[in-house]
């Protein structure tokens, strides 16, 4: 208690500094020292909640302590779990073998997990759950080769054999196939006659020109400008090629990322809102609206760029019966200190944070998103789990260490979509709940895939 009135004493006197400091320059206006003040009073209450949160798992864990040392037998013998395995190909967390302790396991990179994922050693000195084992994904079963293509499983990925004309890591490009003309030759020996190429005419003169045409020994010998085809009756028209249509505008193969327009002798490639086109012509980029102040967001709310776009979010700290919150942090709210007869206030999240992120369209799963960590731990097992929002059936929540749990995208989301998720990370000391943080996740999906 002489800790926490100290901490009061400095953070008062930093306080008074702050308005004194006001007076020796200007008289304060009302506004001024009630913002201080304000100020003040969200730091004493983080101060406060803090401290209390303490004191209320040091008295958590010393009754804990006091109960397991009271049903300690006399001469403990064996008084543990067997050890457990360490599967093939993966990991496992966690060393404790006494009752109430848990041991985690994972899997490599390309395997996944059959089996429990957490077991916990029982009362009777036995594991819950079953002996797990990593086993290695078949990456060909979602059929990743396309246009025929043949798949190949392999150690942490696959390999795709194309069909003829299709290349690339999934068989999505066509082979490109140039179509060149140059020269028309007019007679020929032998009493045949040069083909043409075949292009649609376009009916405007931009599109048209005239070849360029000279004899030679008796033929006739006709070219066309960068971009442009021999044409008409007798070849007597340079015809503008459509490199778009050519090419496949809007597949795989394509000229430009986004859109491609036509122009005489050649293509320009155009761009949704919210995006410019690179320097290669051909690519488009985000713009960010928020860091170059392209945005409407007022000052109490935080700008979050997307692709192709820009979100206004106003965080406010979540109203629950028989608890109150303060906000920490533009993203953070924490749990004041209960009342010590409360049960039903001990029990609701001790804070809740808020993230909020972009994705394309159709982004390939499964992938990891997010992650989620204790910075410190004061019981002996974390555990984390998906809890709600709109968006819960397109995710997962996996262990990736001891104190990381990792949110993990299982299936592609088609675009434009906004999804809320949340994960909840509960801290337990031999099974005796200690606290719930929980994080709200907001992903904005983009309309394009880029």
């Amino acid at each position: 208690m002489k800790m926490m009135n100290r901490r009061y004493t400095v953070l008062l006197s930093v306080f008074i500094c702050q308005v004194y400091t006001m007076l020796a320059q200007d008289c304060p206006s009302k506004q001024d020292l009630q913002n201080s003040i304000q100020q003040a009073q969200k730091l004493l209450s983080s101060q406060e909640a803090s401290y209390m949160q303490s004191l209320r798992t040091l008295r958590k864990k010393l009754n804990l302590l006091h109960d397991s040392v009271a049903r300690l037998p006399a001469k403990p013998k064996n008084f543990t779990c067997p050890n457990l395995d360490t599967p093939v190909n993966g990991r496992k967390l966690g060393k404790t073998l006494f009752p109430g302790h848990e041991v985690h396991f994972l899997c490599d990179v390309g395997y996944e997990l059959a089996g429990s994922e957490t077991r916990q050693c029982k009362d009777s000195l036995s594991w819950s759950g079953q002996q797990p084992v990593c086993k290695d994904i078949d990456e060909c079963l979602s059929s990743p080769c396309a246009n025929g293509g043949t798949c190949t499983d392999e150690v942490n990925g696959f390999s795709c054999f194309c069909a003829k004309g299709w290349a690339g890591p999934t068989c999505q490009s066509p082979t490109p196939t140039f179509f060149v003309n140059i020269m028309n030759t007019s007679p020929v020996v032998g009493g045949g006659a040069a083909a043409a190429s075949s292009f649609p005419l376009t009916h405007t003169s931009a599109f048209l020109r005239q070849p360029k045409c000279s004899q030679v020994q008796g033929t006739t010998h006709c070219t066309c400008e960068p971009g442009f085809t021999i044409s008409g009756r007798e070849n007597s028209v340079c015809t503008d090629i459509d490199e778009c249509k050519l090419f496949h505008n809007g597949q795989a193969g394509r000229l430009c990322l986004h859109a491609c327009v036509n122009t005489a002798g050649g293509y320009r490639c155009t761009c949704p809102a919210g995006y410019n086109v690179t320097r290669d012509g051909r690519n488009c980029k985000d713009i960010d609206e928020c860091g170059s102040r392209q945005n409407n967001c007022t000052r109490d709310q935080l700008c979050i760029n997307t692709y192709g776009g820009f979100q206004c979010v106003k965080v406010e700290c979540p109203q629950i019966r028989n608890a109150t919150y303060v906000k920490t942090s533009p993203t953070r709210c924490e749990r004041n200190p209960c009342p010590a007869d409360s049960r039903s206030c001990s029990q609701v999240p001790n804070s809740v944070s808020y993230h909020h992120m972009s994705v394309v369209s159709n982004l390939s799963a499964p992938r990891v998103i997010f992650r989620v960590s204790a910075v410190r731990m004061m019981g002996d097992t974390l555990r984390f789990a998906l809890q709600g929002g709109r968006g819960r059936r397109y995710f997962t929540v996996q262990r990736s260490g001891r104190q990381t749990g990792e949110l993990l995208l299982t299936s592609p989301v088609q675009g434009p979509a906004t999804l809320d998720v949340e994960v909840e990370m509960s801290e337990l000391e031999r099974r005796e709940l200690l606290g719930r943080y929980i994080t709200k996740i907001t992903i904005f999906v983009s309309p394009y895939e880029f």
